[in-house]
């Protein structure tokens, strides 16, 4: 036999259902405990009344219709028994007697002899009636002659009165329960409410209005806590949907840049490949000069191709080799280099100002990382520096170890850019700053001088062939791989500063 599957109930029926059920159950045991105690202490005033009665005297006991033997004159019953008291004999042979004292119908079933009747003197018990009606409390006792007697009082009241009230309790528990479910399902409603709000602004986002936010964050109960946990998901799924459309954006503008700069040597290549296979009989001063520029084409695209390469690898392993690096040695050969590739140029290395022993010496000083990487960034900042500055501009390479701040470098400042998020401040960092005295890039120009492919205005002097736009974009990502960062602080007019900051995790040498 196959089963449906039972319907989920929702949380405002569920909670109406219980509140319900335990309202009408806490009733009822009210009630029943009620009813106990009740019954309880009318039996115990009927048992009062039972062992406070004493039978009458042998003269009392002659029926209404004769005598009993040795019983000068007969006494009406009724005028002997208070109340609804019934009283039952048992002669001298321990027989029941037919007759009894008291007035109604009716009597609780007795056994016939005595011997057969099983109460305690003096100790009340209920009997059925032996009619088959209400109960009787009985309670036996010995007469002026020795002979028993059975006292009796009838229960018919206790069950009326318990009856009663049970079928008051019923009604009571039937009308509690209709209004704990009307009135319960009203408050339910009014307390789920702030997440009724939360459903239908999901339910909003999830339509597109991806602005909204949930307005119940009372800390104090739960759907306020609820509401700034929803919050924060909302806040933290928005800035993750941002950064991915960002970087979407960026790599299809990457993508475009990489076409573009691609495309421009290429068409070359292509261009002048074709000019000598459709004129063979070139002359030889323009054939040799169709070579050149293939060839110069040719090597920019190839600089280019590495440099994509090269940012491709550092995104998926960002240092390969960790070991000490002497960055004052770096520092040294990058300027050696500059100065041959940039004749007449004033490149000097200088202490960073406090990173030597007396605030004037160079000094070793030493940072863990890849010695090519970090060779590699020195040399395009020193490449930079020298191609877009003035030819009498001058380059000054400082080397040192100071606390990150605002003043020495590694937090943000007004005037400061970096390419990758600040350092805390205090931390003790190795430094590599490449200064100039030019004029200094143009407040916009500094905001965009580490993305890719970008090329400030002052690009191309001194007749230099046009970089590719991705060299200082290369150096802060290098910089971002070993832990530090790669900043550049400038004013118009008074130059620019790039620092290279790296984590000191070994100490300066002597």
């Amino acid at each position: 036999m196959r089963f449906l599957p039972r319907r989920p109930r929702s949380v405002r029926t569920r909670l109406v259902l219980i509140s319900a059920v335990l309202a009408t159950a806490a009733v009822l045991i009210s009630q029943a405990a009620g009813l106990a105690v009740m019954r309880s202490w009318l039996t115990e005033q009927i048992d009062h009344r039972l062992t406070g009665f004493r039978p009458p005297p042998p003269a009392a006991y002659a029926p209404a219709h004769g005598r009993l033997p040795n019983v000068p004159a007969p006494v009406p019953r009724e005028d002997v028994l208070p109340s609804d008291f019934r009283v039952f004999f048992y002669d001298s042979d321990g027989r029941l007697r037919p007759d009894s004292l008291g007035t109604g119908t009716g009597g609780p079933r007795l056994p016939a002899t005595a011997s057969r009747l099983g109460l305690e003197t003096g100790h009340p018990a209920t009997l059925p009636d032996a009619d088959g009606g209400s109960a009787w409390r009985v309670v036996a006792d010995t007469g002026p002659d020795g002979r028993r007697v059975v006292v009796a009082l009838p229960l018919g009241t206790v069950e009326g009165a318990t009856s009663k009230l049970l079928w008051f309790s019923l009604a009571i528990g039937v009308a509690t329960a209709a209004c704990v479910g009307l009135l319960g399902s009203a408050a339910v409603r009014l307390g789920l409410r702030p997440l009724a709000r939360m459903e239908r602004t999901a339910l909003r986002i999830t339509g597109g209005e991806s602005a909204l936010t949930v307005t119940d964050t009372d800390p104090r109960t739960e759907t306020g806590r609820l509401g700034l946990a929803f919050n924060t998901m909302l806040g933290q799924v928005r800035a993750a949907l941002h950064r991915k459309d960002a970087s979407e954006q960026r790599l299809r503008r990457f993508m475009a840049d990489a076409g573009h700069e691609l495309r421009t040597p290429l068409t070359s290549i292509q261009g002048f490949a074709e000019l000598l296979v459709e004129q063979p009989r070139l002359p030889a001063a323009r054939r040799r000069e169709a070579h050149v520029l293939i060839a110069r084409n040719a090597e920019r695209m190839s600089r280019l191709v590495d440099d994509l390469f090269l940012l491709a690898k550092l995104g998926y392993a960002p240092v390969a080799h960790r070991e000490t690096v002497d960055l004052l040695s770096l520092a040294a050969d990058g300027v050696g280099a500059a100065v041959v590739a940039h004749p007449g140029r004033d490149v000097r290395l200088a202490p960073l100002g406090g990173g030597g022993k007396d605030g004037s010496a160079l000094d070793v000083v030493e940072a863990l990382g890849d010695a090519h990487q970090l060779s590699q960034v020195i040399g395009n900042l020193l490449a930079n520096a020298c191609v877009h500055t003035p030819p009498g501009a001058r380059v000054e390479v400082r080397v040192g170890a100071v606390r990150t701040g605002p003043d020495t470098g590694g937090t943000d400042r007004p005037g400061r850019h970096g390419a990758t998020a600040a350092l805390p401040a205090g931390v003790e960092a190795c430094v590599v700053e490449v200064a100039d005295d030019g004029p200094g890039p143009a407040p916009e120009a500094a905001q965009q001088v580490f993305e890719r492919f970008y090329r400030g205005p002052s690009a191309g002097r001194e007749g230099a062939e046009p970089g590719s736009g991705l060299g200082l974009s290369i150096a802060a990502t290098i910089a971002e791989a070993h832990g530090g960062r790669l900043e550049l602080d400038t004013r118009p007019g008074d130059g620019a500063t790039f620092r290279l900051l790296l984590p000191r995790s070994v100490g300066a040498g002597p």
